[in-house]
């Protein structure tokens, strides 16, 4: 192959230069059952004929919705590419009528779901759509099965107009529309071509460390979401093993099982895992307590690259064998990096996983940017905690004067499907896309995300303040799970705080306090936590400016979910659905 210039290319390009025998693995009724490189190109092919002979034609839609990442999502995704039609991932969590604007506005053909409820969600949505079928990847009474579109494929006469077509895609070509979740607003069909996506493999690329065909990766994040599919790509063009985690709550049990190298994080499960870990640790009694804390004491001092004097590298050395290694052991006992994205990481969180030898490494982008724009790397020019590392190659990133981060390259999307006028307000006149966050870029060219620009409020004072700094902080609390800060064109800021469920009744018993087996709700009301949480707040309101000190707060009676709209799928949390939902708590803090 001479060159990368179409999303497909990527598998081909592994067939020729590094087959390996577990390409996609997905577990399965207890078993982890594999894909190699030459059967994922056969099945992609006789999915590619199958298609055909279901009337798909270049530029037609077809829709793939999944619960959970599984390898059939790649092979589907490569019979749909190569022959120039466009790949339409729907997040499963979005409500009915996300479903039917998305399968409407995108005119998709076909449906290709994971389960029953996705199914009914789909038959629910389609009415009005111009959906001529929909096809399940398991088993279900009524619903027509994917295994019969690639039976379909088994007619190998159709291989030559394939080739044809696969010839025929050109890198500026349009391969999917991925419809942002967004924390706001109705969702937009964000258009990326082969090459901006490719552009920002091979791009991306330079900044990791992978050993072709030697190593294994994690797959945790849904592979709608174009962060983890870009780094699928990644892993295919390094022949890395690709296996899919079943989900959240079995990812323990995968790392173990699996014994990765690398992972594809968001802030919410390392903070989670780390939780886990402080809790255990927090237990613990005398002597055993004494050395847990110490560890991570000095996990915080840490500083990447020999950077630490020799006493504190000889510490960290014996905190590694007593303590930190039994953390790592619980994540694999493999992992040699983490890749953070999606919302801000906590840099003290980078430094504790990074003492612990699992090399945690930030970046940034967004679904409009394929969606790299800029990531840490472990070479000490390029890696700088507390920041989301510079711009990768061929990406040009400047500072409007408001602050906003502004970005230019091929891996910026063709614009908004079928909104010419969102895509115009999306780009300034000279052509840079708007990323709609505020950062800046140091002396050194790393680039640091302050906050996003439509989070930014005003109280009724006319004072400026910045959410995300005050809830990093926040969060660093054992005690808060998630929080927002409200307050835009009120008197003062205040808090929307959900528990950490766990640590409360860990807490409670812990101290005797007798209420360890309460409800959430009822805990959210105890006035013994609220005291505890407000110690919490007032801890952070220390260093804070008078003007933006947490003023008042309010514990929600509930876990904030993906279900309840509240959380995206890579668990961002939607300010906007949070306040609608507890507008009562909003309204006891302002209007009363």
């Amino acid at each position: 192959m001479e060159k990368i210039t179409r999303i497909f290319d990527i598998a081909y390009y592994q067939a020729e230069n590094h087959p390996i025998d577990k390409a996609l693995v997905t577990k399965r009724n207890g078993k982890w059952n594999s894909f190699s490189t030459k059967e994922y190109l056969e099945e992609a092919n006789r999915m590619s004929r199958g298609l055909l002979k279901l009337g798909i034609k270049p530029n037609d839609k077809i829709a793939v919705i999944t619960t959970s990442n599984i390898s059939e999502w790649n092979i589907l995704d490569i019979g749909i590419l190569q022959i120039g039609a466009q790949n339409v991932p729907i997040y499963p969590t979005n409500p009915q009528e996300a479903y039917a604007y998305i399968l409407n506005h995108s005119e998709v053909k076909y449906v290709f779901v994971s389960d029953e409820e996705i199914l009914e969600k789909v038959k629910a949505a389609k009415e009005g759509s111009q959906i001529k079928e929909i096809y399940s990847f398991i088993e279900i009474e009524g619903c027509k099965n994917w295994e019969e579109v690639l039976k379909l494929g088994d007619d190998e006469s159709l291989q030559e107009e394939v080739e044809k077509l696969k010839k025929s895609v050109k890198p500026e070509d349009l391969a999917t529309l991925i419809y942002t979740s967004g924390t706001t607003g109705t969702p937009k069909g964000v258009m990326l071509s082969h090459q901006n996506i490719v552009s920002n493999v091979l791009d991306s690329a330079t900044r990791v460390p992978f050993e072709e065909g030697t190593q294994k990766a994690l797959s945790l994040l849904p592979v709608c979401h174009v962060f983890e599919r870009m780094l699928i790509y990644l892993y295919q063009y390094f022949s890395i093993s690709v296996y899919y985690a079943e989900s959240i709550e079995a990812v323990g049990e995968n790392l173990k099982e699996v014994q990765p190298t690398f992972m594809t994080v968001v802030p919410r499960v390392l903070e989670k895992a780390y939780a886990s870990f402080y809790k255990k640790g927090n237990e613990m009694k005398g002597l055993k307590r004494q050395l847990f804390h110490w560890a991570l004491n000095l996990s915080k001092k840490y500083e990447p690259f020999r950077k630490n004097s020799f006493l504190l590298e000889f510490q960290l050395k014996i905190a590694r064998k007593l303590v930190l290694s039994k953390w790592k052991e619980g994540m694999g006992g493999k992992i040699e990096l983490l890749v953070s994205g999606s919302s801000a990481l906590d840099p003290e969180l980078a430094k504790i996983y990074s003492a612990a030898e699992m090399t945690t490494i930030e970046g940034y982008g967004l679904t409009e940017t394929s969606p790299v724009i800029s990531v840490n790397t472990t070479d000490s020019s390029l890696f700088k905690i507390g920041t989301v590392g510079k711009p990768i190659p061929n990406v040009e990133v400047k500072i409007a004067e408001d602050g906003e981060i502004l970005v230019k390259g091929p891996n910026v999307m063709k614009g908004y499907y079928k909104d010419e006028e969102k895509t115009k307000e999306a780009f300034t006149a000279d052509g840079y896309f708007k990323t709609g966050d505020i950062g800046t870029l140091d002396s050194e060219g790393f680039l640091k995300i302050t906050d996003r620009k439509k989070q930014l409020f005003k109280t009724s004072g006319g004072k400026y303040i910045t959410p995300q700094k005050i809830e990093i902080e926040l969060e660093k609390s054992p005690f808060i799970e998630q929080v927002i800060v409200i307050g835009d064109g009120e008197k003062m800021p205040a808090a929307l705080i959900q528990l950490d469920f766990n640590h409360v009744i860990s807490w409670a018993k812990h101290k005797n306090h007798g209420f360890e087996n309460d409800s959430f709700e009822k805990l959210s009301k105890n006035q013994i936590v609220i005291d505890r949480v407000q110690k919490e707040i007032d801890e952070v309101n220390y260093s804070l400016g008078n003007w933006e000190k947490v003023k008042a707060f309010r514990l929600t009676p509930d876990e904030w979910s993906i279900d309840d709209q509240e959380l995206t799928p890579t668990l961002k949390v939607k300010r906007r659905n949070v306040i609608k939902n507890y507008q009562y708590l909003y309204d006891s803090i302002y209007r009363e």
